[in-house]
């Protein structure tokens, strides 16, 4: 026996890195020591901080990768495994530095996983981070024909003195929301029992989905805060806190960026729910606490500002091409999220 009889291509996988060289270093930065190829990846720090602190953040793409595999489009969920770190590392103020992903398979098929690496080149490109490096494994018997799973983490850099820990959110900011370009990549395991339950299928085009199919709304990558929100602070813009609406919605997520004795006031007819969870909720017959809990609502990442410079703020978003809106405040309390309507 040999490893190829196990199940195993040695040769398929070195062919395979050869394939995906080009699209990593299309993400280098100029910090990039070496290439693509050695055990580890190799990184100098930026030139200009004082005391500068790493930041770093880690994550998968989870179910929604089904639904790629039952479409066989695998060219935007690494633009999901990318965003679902940079976006987590973003709100301690950080700027992300290089990623790397893990690949696994149990069976390697170059043009699949090519389309996977391209998606992750193109978040590296939208967080202005390098694709350091990363491994593919190839493990017969452990998944099936045509399955996949990604994982990856981003490290970050920012001065200490600008670190958002919450020390800086005060009483009276505003929260504004950016808009989410859908259901990012939390929440899909619900999303698949309502479309399987339901008798739909990938391929259906509910009319509320004007004419795009139900697979290829739910593949919609997640939305990738980055650079908008860096360009905000070094325009001046004042960000006293800053929160990644990902599991658990704006319930879980929101209360982790205030400092002690706080809580926010949301105004829940602030902004307008959009159509696919309006869908999924009326679809699978979810209730309003398990749809704010699961799901984030349209609402991808949550600034906390103070209230003086929301409209510069929001005029600064929307010259980004990103919806921002005013949905709360921040007020006394004890963490948690005043208003929601359950």
């Amino acid at each position: 026996m040999d490893y190829r009889e196990a199940g195993v291509d040695v040769e398929a996988g070195r062919a395979f890195v050869n394939q995906i060289r080009n699209l990593v270093h299309s993400t280098f930065r100029t910090e990039v020591i070496g290439g693509l190829g050695g055990f580890s990846g190799c990184f100098e720090l930026p030139s200009g901080y004082q005391q500068p602190v790493l930041v770093s953040g880690t994550d998968g793409v989870g179910t929604k990768l089904k639904i790629a595999q039952a479409l066989n489009r695998h060219d935007t969920v690494g633009i999901d495994l990318v965003a679902m770190c940079v976006n987590d590392v973003l709100t301690s103020g950080a700027e992300p530095l290089f990623f790397l992903d893990y690949l696994a398979t149990g069976k390697l098929e170059k043009e699949q996983l090519t389309q996977v690496v391209a998606g992750i080149a193109s978040g590296c490109k939208q967080a202005g981070c390098a694709l350091l490096g990363g491994e593919t494994a190839e493990m017969p018997g452990f998944y099936s024909a045509g399955e996949y799973d990604l994982a990856g983490f981003c490290v970050g850099i920012v001065e200490k003195s600008l670190l958002l820990d919450g020390t800086f959110v005060q009483q009276g900011d505003v929260a504004l929301a950016l808009s989410s370009s859908g259901v990012h990549s939390n929440g899909f395991s619900l999303v698949r029992k309502i479309v399987s339950e339901r008798g739909f299928s990938w391929s259906d085009k509910p009319e509320v989905f004007n004419g795009q199919t139900i697979g290829e709304i739910f593949l919609t990558p997640t939305q990738i805060y980055v650079k908008p929100v860096l360009a905000a602070r070094q325009a001046g813009l004042e960000i006293h806190g800053m929160a990644h609406i990902t599991g658990g919605g704006l319930p879980e997520n929101l209360p982790r960026c205030l400092g002690q004795g706080q809580a926010i006031a949301i105004d829940p007819n602030s902004w307008s729910i959009p159509s696919v969870f309006q869908w999924l909720a009326s679809v699978g017959d979810v209730d309003p606490q398990a749809m704010y809990n699961t799901f984030n609502m349209g609402i991808g990442y949550v600034l906390l500002v103070p209230a003086h410079q929301a409209q510069h703020t929001i005029s600064h978003f929307e010259s980004q091409n990103i919806t921002a809106y005013i949905i709360g405040e921040v007020i006394t309390g004890t963490g948690e999220l005043v208003g929601l309507p359950f």
